[in-house]
């Protein structure tokens, strides 16, 4: 069915639709199956997508030819996307560690002005996700992979204050930490 001049394709109407989320390709990993006429390569694509306002999601897509692949991961993508708690809508909570298989991802609050300071898998995800302060340390593997999801496994366990709270019966006020710059003490030493 060959199209009409002046008409849009399905696919530019569909990025349109979901222009609210960026996409990012971490990784492409290309596979040989050797057959009785030679090799018949196929390709596998790992795919963040994020709103940059806390939500992110990765997916993974397996096809013979690569646009194909990176449109499977980003589908997958859109449907695990999390929401992920951020502090002044810049930097994480708290620290905290995430796992998968040999992989351990350490991620660690920052103040303003930091950056992004991680690795190129773990960089997509903070970046997906908006935020803009973060240290992190891979520890272990370097597969794309497992990065991404021990990323995604520490992202799962971070918790605001209002979580934390409603999680143990107690006022916002009463589990906060008073720290002496905030109430206008002077600290002696």
């Amino acid at each position: 069915m060959a199209r009409e001049r002046g008409e849009r394709s399905d696919r530019s109407h569909d990025r349109n639709q979901d222009s609210e989320f960026i996409d990012r390709l971490v990784h492409i990993n290309r596979v040989a199956k050797v057959v009785k006429g030679g090799r018949r390569f196929g390709f596998a694509a790992l795919v963040i997508v994020g709103d940059q306002k806390g939500r992110a999601g990765f997916g993974k897509g397996k096809a013979r030819e690569v646009p194909e692949a990176i449109r499977k991961a980003t589908e997958a993508a859109k449907r695990s996307l999390i929401r992920v708690p951020l502090r002044e809508g810049r930097t994480l909570h708290h620290d905290i560690d995430g796992r998968h298989g040999a992989g351990k991802v350490v991620l660690r609050t920052a103040p303003a002005g930091t950056g992004i300071i991680a690795g190129g898998p773990m960089r997509a995800v903070f970046e997906a996700l908006g935020i803009h302060d973060v240290v992190t340390k891979s520890i272990g593997t370097s597969n794309p992979y497992n990065m991404v999801r021990a990323t995604f496994d520490a992202l799962k366990k971070q918790m605001s204050p209002r979580m934390a709270a409603g999680k143990r019966g107690k006022k916002v006020g009463d589990i906060l930490v008073r720290r002496p710059e905030q109430v206008g003490e002077i600290v002696e030493g």
